[in-house]
């Protein structure tokens, strides 16, 4: 008989129950992706609370500025993530294994390991600011504030770094609501600290930077909260941490390298755009920041996807890991269609509200009638990512993206620069979306089957073997 643990006294559930093993896929589904866009939606609508502050001082350059910051910045939010996702396959496939303690230790293991690679980010990027700024198109004006901008943000990455891990271990064990509080409670200090240092204090752009500072220290001080009391996190072990290290990086590694690769596209989509000047560079800079608050349900998607599928995988229950597939893919076509339709009718008065005119109107308005095709397609491929990425296959998530980013984005945007110039770039990354997005929910599907016929006779195994190679024990998984 499998080990459970008792709630405690606050009637939290803790680690050791597999909660998405039984029960309905879809409602699991449902619910995780719900909660999980609360928080993200907050994040991303401060973010373009933000930017629409900038936007508001009047000047083209500063809202350019701020986003090729954005590029640079999510470069080691990416690697953040990656590290996170790490976490949560290895603590969910352990909950799902019956592991409490290994679950523990390798959450412990994790975070640390995620410490330390945000403070070596830190260290490499701040110096490399300037020449990554200039190689993305930063110039002038741009490049000063988007410099200064990195100088002040980028160092409160050591406090991102833990906050996303926390959220993550917390989405492993299936406390959503815990999850969504800890990118909540850094959108609620953003929404009220922006306007009051951008405009109240005079301090501008500046004055956004030392927002996500503030913001970032509440999400990992409501991070920390979360896992404490959920007992997440056992005392550090020397010895543990360096022998979990191979586990974590095998597939933190690829997973970083999976989302490292949109950050790829859009440094050289920004470079591409940046030669029709400041305005389209800012209406482009819109369209990013937009995205997320538009489609952030497809990002909360996948997120939740990942847990339900580790736990299930640990419990070998491969007739729900097809049925998560599905319902994921549902939800998604669901979504993105009342999505597209909203973009549709209100981007007439999103255009006013951003102060776009003249090309800029026109390329953002040609994004909200073509995204919802764009999007359904990215989603589909998150979902193949998060399966992947749980499933022992990590490196399949690595090549889709960087195909998407390379092949699916590189030729296909220069080729609709040359024939139609701005419209022309979006309209090429749909193409290699559309392409990448369904390869990838096929191949996912395939995995499912490809670890079910390999699998051997139900057995418990050992904390270590659940940890490095999952349930399954008919052969390798990679």
């Amino acid at each position: 008989m499998r080990e459970t643990v008792p709630e405690d006294e606050a009637g939290l559930a803790t680690v050791g129950q597999g909660r998405f093993v039984t029960g309905s896929i879809l409602r699991h589904v449902v619910v995780m992706s719900a909660t999980g866009s609360v928080g993200l939606m907050a994040v991303f609508v401060v973010d373009l609370l933000s930017l629409l502050y900038v936007s508001k001082l009047g000047d083209p350059n500063l809202t350019a500025a701020v986003g090729f910051a954005a590029i640079v910045q999510f470069f080691a939010i990416a690697i953040n993530i990656g590290l996170m996702i790490a976490a949560g396959a290895l603590v969910s496939r352990a909950i799902g294994a019956g592991e409490r303690d290994g679950a523990r230790r390798i959450a412990t293991s994790a975070t640390l390991h995620g410490l330390a690679v945000s403070a070596l980010l830190v260290a490499v990027l701040l110096p490399l600011s300037d020449p990554l700024l200039r190689a993305i198109g930063a110039e002038g004006e741009m490049l000063r504030v988007a410099e200064r901008f990195l100088w002040i943000a980028l160092p409160s990455n050591l406090l991102m770094a833990p906050g996303m891990m926390f959220s993550g271990l917390l989405r492993a064990i299936g406390a959503a609501r815990q999850a969504m509080f800890v990118t909540l409670g850094g959108a609620v200090v953003t929404v009220g600290l922006d306007p009051l240092l951008i405009f109240g204090a005079g301090l501008g752009v500046d004055g956004a930077a030392i927002t996500t500072c503030v913001a970032r220290a509440t999400f990992a001080l409501i991070g920390w909260h979360g896992v404490s009391r959920h007992r997440m996190l056992a005392a550090p072990a020397a010895a543990a941490v360096l022998a979990d290290a191979p586990l974590v990086f095998r597939i933190a590694l690829p997973a970083v390298l999976a989302n490292l690769a949109p950050s790829v596209a859009s440094a050289f989509l920004a470079h591409v755009l940046a030669r029709y000047g400041a305005v389209t560079v800012a209406a482009n800079v819109v369209i990013e920041r937009l995205t997320p608050v538009a489609f952030g349900g497809l990002f909360a998607l996948s997120g939740a996807i990942g847990p339900i599928l580790g736990q299930n995988w640990g419990a070998r229950r491969f007739d729900r890991m097809r049925g998560i597939l599905r319902d994921g893919a549902l939800v998604t076509l669901v979504y993105v269609g009342l999505v597209w339709a909203a973009l549709v009718l209100a981007r007439g008065p999103l255009t006013r509200l951003f102060a776009l005119d003249g090309a800029a109107a026109e390329l953002f308005g040609f994004f909200c009638l073509v995204s919802g095709g764009v999007w359904f397609c990215n989603g589909l491929l998150f979902l193949g990512n998060a399966a992947f990425n749980n499933l022992g296959f990590p490196f399949r998530s690595t090549l889709l993206n960087w195909g998407r980013a390379t092949l699916g984005t590189m030729p296909p945007a220069l080729a609709g620069a040359a024939l139609y110039g701005p419209r022309g770039v979006v309209a090429g990354v749909g193409i290699g979306a559309l392409v990448f997005g369904v390869a990838g929910i096929l191949l996912a599907a395939r995995t499912v089957t490809v670890l079910e016929r390999r699998a051997g006779p139900p057995c418990r195994p050992a904390p270590e073997a659940a940890l490095a190679a999952g349930p399954a024990q008919g052969g390798a998984l990679v």
